[in-house]
């Protein structure tokens, strides 16, 4: 086993990677011409994102077209249709686009954004400005977002190590060259308190300055106890603003205390007694604190109207501190069984007994360095026109866990909890003699007796290269990107509690375990436009995951977890992506529409050997997503605009067994691991994907009326899914269902109206029919009650 590379090491890279600016400044580069750019002394400038058209216009330097000419399917979505929707968590916004689910958080892993896109993992696979944003964390607020880009896909080769299903990118909000003041104000239902400012000013010729602030609390529509509190503070300064040379500084704080949404407990549906608003942990011990610090550089020269170069700089450092207590136990229902039938045992009839990962605490860091340079040019080789992108990044990451259980003794002994009430979990509700009684209160002792210890790092130096070839009307685009990502683990055990072998507090040291791997992406497209506002495309591109593909994450070695289980000399897993689509813009570009046909195919992904002489999981797993993709949005009339999608996922399981399990199916002897069987040696095959709805869509709309009134509609439409996987093909509809989520659809309306060019005030009711439905699901454990009906009333004032 290799030695973990040194911090100091991982320094070095990135700060060597930083030094690569001023050695490329003194050679020339080019830079693309676009929309809404201007020219001073001579060279063409862009102005910042703020000022572009809203959702056409990618950030990333790697993207060398706008979306009309992008040939992949990417969602944009920009503030403004964030701001009437009135979104306010990452969360929020996603749950608007077809094809993005999210799972439950796991006791042992925390809340989170445990996103699942067109079928497959996303947790890992959001960034920030382009740059990996690994920590597991629930983002909250979009004050400081300009817009989202979903891209769809496998991604690799633009946003790196991972993106099998897609990648979600965060734009920030930089100083723009206009001054600009905007302030809000909101009150609503269920304790709803929100004011936010957006101050841009131009100092000077060559300055400029924004300033975001925001200050939030609510508590969750239809919930007794989860609620959100938060304040953040982004300042930016832009020195040299309309100039070919400029330097942009941004600073982002953020700190959260929020409860954490586990829900209520879920047993292949809601258990009998349980209403949409209990709350099933401890609501006195219960915490999600966040506390997150960024620093961004960007430096932009532009020699002429086409040659540029670009270097972004990051320091991030991410904390969370979460206390949980899932809904987890026995539960006796008032039929005396429990929701799967079984027995009850001692627990009486309408009382449940609290038990699994109550009282988990997870105290985490997480810590990056970035950089990355570009170079952006334009020239011609014969009759083709070349805009190309030539780049690098570097990257460190550190993770940091601390974890045990604060439902404990002061000696690390565990508690006894007392039996609650299915019914009314907020009070005590006393039943048959002989037991204890409680309720959501806890009245133990609270100790936090630390368990564990992990650290994690992990580093990723990368080059890329894209190229956008025109040749009349057509367009070929391809970029292909290589990348070394290592990665180190070390988790380390902590006695709880003193023993006839060790003392409470001793440490015992776990086992450092490496994962290297050079992983290759690679996308091409071709793009025919018969018209300018046209575009008819073919793409395929792949992705690589290797098995620490995150900081948070680790590999195995054989004999931790079995003979045959280990991952970290497995080769990286791999994905591909076929597209065929148009694009079109409509009413003098006003309104884009988009469609696509796509397969997304996981082709080999990792599955436990089974064999015993070969200790190393093997990439023979299988599965694939056929799908459609449609979109419309922009503008109709200058009165009139719509952000729609629909998507279509046909999903399939293909293989979840290694070749040696599938040609030795049987009974596990010895060291032997392959638990398929000779009357179903394919477990799952043929059968759907978890966490992917075959049917999803989402509609928004306004319409401004002449005398400053706007009205607005939107729905979201969710199709059911698999929540559990290896189900047989030939299982029944009966037992299906039993493991699917249910559909929902809900509405939501929209009103404004304009006192005045300054002064505004927004309406914006959601879930109006008040629909109980259900999110991030675990079967047999617990779902999250989505929002209740909710009303908030914002006033805008703006200079």
């Amino acid at each position: 086993m290799s030695s973990k590379p040194s911090s100091s090491a991982a320094r070095r890279t990135f700060l060597a990677l930083s030094c690569i600016a001023p050695v490329f400044s003194v050679a020339p580069a080019h830079a693309q011409q676009s929309d809404g750019q201007r020219v001073l002394g001579g060279v063409t400038v862009s102005d910042s994102a703020i000022d572009e058209q809203p959702g056409r216009k990618l950030e990333s330097p790697k993207r060398t077209r706008p979306v009309l000419d992008t040939p992949q399917t990417i969602t944009v979505l920009s503030s403004e249709v964030i701001e009437q929707q009135n979104l306010l968590t990452l969360r929020d916004v996603l749950s608007t686009v077809p094809g993005i689910t999210f799972g439950a958080g796991e006791a042992g892993t925390g809340p989170g954004d445990n996103i699942t896109f067109r079928g497959y993992s996303a947790a890992n696979d959001i960034t920030i400005d382009g740059v990996r944003d690994s920590a597991q964390v629930t983002r909250t607020d979009p004050f400081n977002l300009e817009q989202i880009e979903v891209t769809n896909g496998a991604n690799s080769v633009v946003s790196g190590a991972g993106s099998t299903g897609g990648n979600i990118n965060i734009v920030s909000k930089r100083p723009k060259a206009d001054d600009a003041y905007v302030a809000t104000a909101g009150v609503g239902t269920d304790n709803y308190y929100r004011a936010t400012v957006d101050l841009n000013k131009r100092v000077n010729d060559l300055v400029a300055f924004r300033l975001n602030g925001m200050w939030h609390r609510n508590d969750v529509p239809g919930r007794d106890v989860e609620d959100y509190k938060r304040w953040g503070v982004a300042p930016s300064v832009t020195i040299g603003i309309d100039s070919p040379t400029s330097l942009t500084l941004q600073y982002f704080h953020q700190e959260d205390d929020n409860v954490p949404q586990y829900g209520v407990p879920y047993y292949s549906g809601t258990v009998p007694g349980v209403h949409r608003s209990d709350y099933f942990g401890y609501r006195n011990v219960d915490k999600q604190r966040i506390n997150i610090d960024q620093m961004t550089a960007i430096f932009d020269h532009a020699f002429s109207d086409t040659v540029s170069i670009r270097n972004l700089a990051r320091w991030q450092d991410s904390r969370q501190l979460t206390v949980v207590n899932p809904p987890q136990g026995t539960y006796c229902l008032t039929t005396g069984v429990t929701p799967t039938g079984g027995s009850c045992g001692t627990v009486p009839a309408g009382y449940y007994q609290p038990s699994g990962p109550r009282g988990t605490t997870r105290d985490i860091r997480n810590q990056l360095l970035f950089d990355q340079f570009d170079i952006k040019a334009v020239f011609n080789t014969g009759a083709i026109e070349h805009t190309i992108d030539l780049g690098g990044s570097a990257t460190w990451e550190k993770y940091d866990l601390n974890n045990g259980n604060s439902l404990r003794n002061a000696d690390g002994t565990s508690v006894t909890l007392p039996l609650i009430n299915i019914d009314n979990p907020n009070d005590v509700v006393t039943g048959p003699t002989g037991f204890t009684y409680g309720s959501n209160l806890y009245t133990g002792p609270v100790n936090f007796i630390r368990t564990g210890h992990t650290l994690g790092e992990q580093t990723n130096v990368a080059a890329y290269l894209f190229d956008t070839m025109k040749l009349g009307k057509l367009e070929l685009s391809a970029g292909a990107r290589i990348e070394r990502n290592v990665g180190t683990t070390r988790a380390d055990t902590i006695a709880a509690s003193t023993t006839s072998t060790v003392t409470q507090g001793q440490v015992t040291p776990g086992t450092e375990t490496r994962s290297a791997d050079t992983l290759f992406s690679y996308r091409v497209g071709l793009n025919y436009k018969p018209v300018e506002a046209v575009s008819l495309y073919a793409a395929y591109g792949n992705s690589r995951t290797p098995s620490k593909n995150s900081v948070n994450g680790s590999c195995t070695t054989a004999g931790e977890n079995g003979a045959t289980t280990s991952t970290c000399n497995v080769n990286p897993e791999s994905a591909q992506n076929y597209e065929i689509g148009a694009k079109a813009e409509l009413f003098d570009g006003g309104l884009l529409l988009t469609a696509a046909a796509f397969r997304n195919e996981r082709d080999k992904y990792a599955v436990i050997s089974g064999d015993p002489a070969v200790p190393n999981q093997q990439l023979d797993g299988k599965s694939r997503v056929d799908g459609i993709a449609l979109g419309a949005s922009g503008k109709i009339t200058p009165d009139w605009s719509i952000t729609t999608n629909y998507t279509y996922l046909k999903s399939k399981l293909l293989q979840s067994v290694s070749d040696y399990c599938l040609a030795n199916p049987g009974a596990v002897t010895g060291t032997r691991t392959c638990t398929n069987t000779p009357t179903n040696p394919n477990p799952g095959a043929g059968q759907y994907l978890t966490q992917t709805p075959k049917h999803s869509a989402s509609l928004f709309t306004t319409y401004r009326l002449p005398f400053g009134l706007t009205l607005g509609y939107g729905f979201t439409y969710q199709g059911k899914f698999l929540l559990s996987a290896a189900v047989p093909a030939t299982a029944t509809a009966a037992a299906v269902k039993a493991i699917s989520s249910d559909d929902y659809l809900i509405h939501q309306g929209f009103l404004s109206y304009d006192f005045s060019p300054n002064l505004s005030a927004q309406l914006n009711v959601k879930n109006i029919g008040n629909k109980l439905y259900y999110q991030r699901i675990r079967n047999n454990g617990w779902a999250t009650p989505g929002d209740a009906r909710s009303a908030v009333l914002t006033l805008t004032a703006k200079m």
